[in-house]
């Protein structure tokens, strides 16, 4: 099971800080923190996104599959950027890994997929052990091995993302990552909370209707 931990580099107070800064531009006084929150609100809430790139989101992916990972890399608006366990320098002998719910609904299947895991384990020690450098055996290792990454997003990338991964047909470990992810911010603080609250949602939500070619019929396509 993944987690997202949220880094203390992370300000706790994102609407305040945003409104400091658009207080700025608009030559307003930025010394009172209620009036920042409250500026940094309505300018979310109007729809001026660009201040929401001033908050950064610093945390740690932690269990997720490499697969999940890759798409989560796709997402490269706002300048994000990220670190990832090694496979050069780190032993994965007995790797952990990613088990889909469909896999885990049949003992049969479940134990193929085990299975075929512990043959790629075994494989990377036995190349190991005859010479066969660790970054060349982890050549080996699936999209459903575990893995860890640190990563910095701003608001606005994050926002953006929810759009896409939180529809009912983005794959089932992104929307639970990125659940994860809303959970661990609105622990983080009331005013990120606040934030995922109003403005983390499936695109359908934003425009009132559906845009995928193959709807899950929660919202009424466009040409509806």
């Amino acid at each position: 099971m993944g987690k997202v931990i949220i880094s203390s580099d992370t300000t706790k107070n994102p609407i305040t800080m945003l409104g400091r800064y658009a207080g700025e531009c608009w030559g307003a006084p930025t010394g009172d923190n209620e009036k920042n929150f409250k500026r940094g609100l309505e300018c979310l809430e109007s729809g001026h996104f660009r201040t929401g790139e001033f908050p950064d989101v610093y945390m740690i992916l932690d269990g997720y599959s490499a697969r999940v990972i890759r798409e989560w890399y796709t997402h490269i608006g706002g300048a994000p950027t990220r670190l990832q366990a090694s496979t050069r320098y780190i032993d994965y002998k007995d790797f952990g890994y990613v088990i889909p719910p469909t896999v885990l609904k049949s003992s049969v299947t479940t134990e193929i997929y085990k299975q075929a895991m512990h043959q790629i384990t075994s494989a990377a020690t036995a190349l190991e052990s005859l010479g066969v450098p660790r970054e060349d055996a982890a050549m080996l290792f699936p999209l459903g091995m575990s893995t860890k990454v640190a990563c910095k997003h701003n608001f606005r990338n994050l926002m953006d993302m929810s759009h896409q991964r939180l529809c009912s047909r983005a794959y089932w470990e992104y929307r639970q990552l990125f659940k994860d992810l809303m959970q661990a911010l609105s622990e983080y603080s009331e005013e990120w909370k606040i934030l995922v609250d109003k403005f983390f949602k499936p695109k359908c939500d934003i425009c009132g209707f559906c845009t995928e070619k193959r709807s899950c019929g929660r919202r009424p396509k466009i040409a509806e």
